[in-house]
């Protein structure tokens, strides 16, 4: 008898502890909601991310690197290698700036060289008449913001429909995905928006 009163005293203790820890999950997922206007999660602006420990294109899973590359180009250039999947910005003296890029999937790359002919910050997306034949389902219009597939940052490459912009997803970050455009982090589009000028040379290869 003494066992069985002990045994319901330990179930009492045990449920009694977990309940205040249950409570804490369930307003801090609350307090999540409220703070991103219920944003899916990992599809939150960056500095909830952090807070949270979701994705929201804050980080990516190819780190940003200056490496040795050996081109005649000039500073600014921009070379984008699609096989690597990975996106140089020639800096001189035989070094660039190598980030991850997210590409075009089969049947949807292309090489050739172009040049950066706008940017635009937290850009609205009007998806083009091929896309909507493909994906009837797509909005006609999405607004410039978090939750837009263009994601913070857009630089608009030469007569063609395609861009290098910045993407909410960071696990499509070195994958084959888009219907042709350069998708980069949030974090990542930011920092090469910030340092490519409006007429850069852009280099794509296969």
């Amino acid at each position: 008898m003494m066992a069985l009163r002990g045994v319901a005293a330990l179930v009492l203790a045990v449920v009694a502890f977990a309940v205040p820890f249950a409570s804490a999950s369930a307003n801090t997922l609350l307090l999540e909601e409220i703070l991103t206007g219920g944003a899916p999660r990992g599809r939150m602006p960056g500095g909830f991310n952090d807070l949270f420990g979701g994705g929201g294109g804050s980080s990516s899973p190819v780190p940003r690197t200056t490496v040795n590359i050996a081109s005649a180009e000039r500073p600014g250039t921009i070379i984008i290698n699609t096989t690597e999947r990975r996106l140089y910005l020639v800096l001189g003296n035989g070094q660039a700036l190598r980030y991850g890029i997210g590409v075009g999937r089969i049947g949807f790359t292309w090489a050739g060289t172009t040049r950066v002919i706008a940017k635009k910050e937290w850009p609205d997306w009007t998806p083009p008449r091929q896309m909507l034949r493909r994906r009837p389902d797509l909005p006609r219009f999405m607004r410039g913001g978090p939750d837009n597939p263009l994601g913070a940052r857009a630089m608009y490459l030469g007569s063609t429909l395609f861009r290098i912009h910045g993407s909410n997803e960071p696990e499509t970050i070195g994958q084959a995905v888009s219907s042709g455009c350069f998708r980069l982090t949030n974090d990542d589009v930011i920092d090469l928006y910030g340092r490519v000028r409006v007429g850069a040379k852009v280099i794509v290869l296969r």
